[in-house]
């Protein structure tokens, strides 16, 4: 199969789809790869490393995409893009359809074969292609919410984790999954002091268990997650909800309750955000502030930190893309319960249920497409 490597061209997006690593790999099980030159600068991954794994080099991402019969990314195809696209081209990359009517449309009237990351699933029920840029963009929120609680960045001022005699910031995580945890766990050994909140008692249990003693477990209602926002320094919003918009669980009225300067991180903005003001931003512009209270909603967190991120993505990317080349698209998708369950369009038909009810689109089982 011809794989093709694009270059990103959304603000500030450093990743890379594949390294040296996933080319060789490819290579040796008799597939050829094209990457766009440049592609893996921003992960610190030369030219000359990928030509010496046995990729060719493309002046343009549109002879990437003329050229490759299966395209893998790292995010959304953006609308410069589209018409790159075409019928039966597998396109494996971040979709996030839901938050997206523009896109959902775009895809389905290309008739390519979309396939996200963010929806396959593994025998756990886990999601293995989300799972490492969940935990970068967990620790990313306490990051950089610690740098817009300072005063020169609009924040209240506050240094997250106090000093002998001043306490320190109050943190408020929504949501106990993949990037809630690592949000609490990177924000309480900085000394803060954080609250987590999630609906799952048993995932409460656990994170109860595994936390310092400087983090605290509350059941999710909106009650409590009125009075949290009242007492929050830094909000995390950290709720996912498996392809489908995220939940608004902070409406614009409980900003009015929150203290001047006070900040949000949405990292569920790429899924609509979990708070009703969040609107997607970008590296170059990063946050805006209503009512008071700052946002930061950068849609794609992780590019910041390319060469993490890159690498932390291909380890769990690169065995799927071997499978869907070494099998072809259509015997993976039947073959592989898990795999299919990424497949949210193909060949002009919407295959995931929760993307084509956010919508009011015709929903179609992948069995009745594949077979």
């Amino acid at each position: 199969m011809r794989v093709g490597v694009p270059q990103e061209i959304k603000s500030n997006e450093h990743r890379v789809s594949m390294v040296p690593a996933g080319v060789d790999a490819l290579v040796r099980a008799g597939h050829e790869v094209m990457v766009r030159q440049g592609a893996g600068t921003g992960s610190g991954i030369s030219d000359e490393e990928f030509t010496r794994a046995g990729a060719t080099l493309a002046e343009t991402n549109e002879e990437v995409f003329a050229w490759a019969e299966m395209i893998v990314k790292v995010k959304e195809p953006l609308p410069a893009e589209f018409k790159l696209i075409r019928k039966g081209q597998v396109v494996f990359t971040y979709f996030h359809f839901a938050a997206s009517r523009e896109l959902t449309e775009a895809m389905v009237e290309t008739g390519a074969t979309c396939i996200a990351y963010e929806t396959i699933e593994d025998e756990r029920g886990t999601l293995p292609l989300l799972t490492p840029m969940s935990e970068v963009a967990g620790r990313m929120a306490i990051q950089q919410g610690a740098k817009f609680l300072e005063k020169p960045m609009m924040g209240r001022g506050i240094l997250l984790g106090g000093v002998p005699g001043v306490e320190p910031a109050y943190v408020v995580v929504i949501g106990g999954g993949i990037v809630g945890a690592n949000a609490a766990r990177l924000a309480a050994g900085l000394g803060a002091n954080v609250a987590i909140l999630d609906t799952n008692l048993e995932r409460l249990r656990y994170l109860d268990a595994i936390m310092p003693p400087n983090v605290s477990t509350i059941y999710s209602t909106a009650y409590s997650i009125r009075e949290q926002c009242r007492r929050a320094d830094l909000l995390v919003g950290a709720v996912l909800a498996r392809g489908a918009r995220a939940p608004r669980l902070v409406p614009r009225e409980y900003l009015k309750e929150m203290k001047t300067g006070s900040v949000i991180v949405d990292v569920a903005v790429d899924q609509g955000g979990c708070v009703e003001t969040a609107r997607p931003t970008t590296h170059d512009q990063p946050t805006y502030v209503v009512d008071g209270v700052v946002h930061y909603c950068v849609a794609n967190m992780p590019g910041a930190v390319g060469r993490t991120s890159t690498y932390a993505l291909t380890n769990a990317t690169l065995p799927y893309t071997l499978t869907l080349c070494n099998k072809g698209p259509a015997r993976a998708i039947r073959e592989d319960r898990m795999l299919a369950l990424g497949v949210n369009v193909i060949d002009g038909k919407v295959t995931y249920q929760e993307v084509a009810e956010a919508f009011d689109m015709e929903y179609t089982p992948i069995e009745a497409v594949v077979g």
